[in-house]
């Protein structure tokens, strides 16, 4: 079974969030890059099916040079091959990322047997966008199911069952392959890479290809950070001369009989 997973290379933002002085991107020069949350599980799945079944695990990204460090996190953890779809670092909005990605697919297709599934985050970690995968699957002709947190392919490998939490309830979805699959963070549990798995990745030839930037109608204007709450503390003393300040502080809030 040949399996297609897209990842993204996205900042690990673990504190507070500063924008570039012209307002258009989050300042990263601090931060590392990951993969997103979403798409480690849906490399993890993809290897895990692979595992049962056999075949092979292709992960591609759309990003700059430097996304290549994203695509070995993903070899290290079992992919065996790895597509850079090389930008010069802009952002591409959803309708442009998903049209590289199809030409991807079937790029892949005409040289090769193509995917028979392809997996993507259901979500990007950075932007929230929801589209990507929807926007293949459309393009390509495929089924498409979201918010997946539950994945059975027949043993034949024609056919797939994916469940998603619904409301307090489960819808399942049972369909032909070729198809999309949006999964979400939590259909399993990501290994670790090993290190004879990191020292694969390392060696690994990456195939790069520079697919032509594509407009979109869809301008930004700027980013906006939300205002967060103000925390402010008050020192009431210092020693015994604080009690009776934290004595009246107890009595305000009523806690003192």
């Amino acid at each position: 079974m040949e399996i297609g997973v897209c990842v993204k290379r996205v900042p690990m933002v673990g504190g507070k969030i500063v924008l570039t002085a012209d307002e258009q991107e989050v300042d990263t020069r601090m931060s590392g890059f990951t993969i997103s949350p979403h798409e480690e599980c849906a490399v993890e799945e993809a290897v895990q099916i692979t595992e049962r079944l056999g075949g092979t695990v292709s992960v591609i990204t759309l990003g700059p040079a430097a996304a290549a460090d994203q695509l070995r996190e993903a070899l290290a953890l079992g992919a065996k091959r790895a597509v850079l779809l090389e930008t010069d670092g802009r952002e591409w909005g959803p309708i442009a990322t998903a049209a590289a990605i199809v030409a991807e697919v079937r790029r892949h297709a005409a040289g090769a047997p193509g995917y028979d599934l392809l997996l993507c985050g259901n979500e990007a970690a950075d932007t929230g966008d929801y589209q990507v995968g929807i926007r293949v699957a459309c393009a390509l002709g495929w089924p498409c199911v979201t918010g997946i947190k539950n994945l059975e392919i027949t043993e034949d490998g024609a056919g797939a069952r994916a469940r998603r939490e619904f409301r307090g309830g489960e819808e399942t979805f049972e369909f032909a392959l070729p198809a999309v699959i949006c999964v979400k963070e939590g259909i399993n549990l990501p290994r670790y890479p090993s290190l004879p798995g990191r020292l694969r990745a390392k060696r690994a030839e990456i195939e790069r290809h520079e697919p032509p930037w594509l407009e979109e109608g869809l301008r930004k204007r700027l980013l906006r950070v939300p205002a967060a709450e103000r925390k402010q503390a008050t020192v009431l003393g210092t020693g015994t001369d604080a009690v009776p300040a934290l004595i009246g502080v107890f009595e305000e809030w009523g806690v003192l009989p």
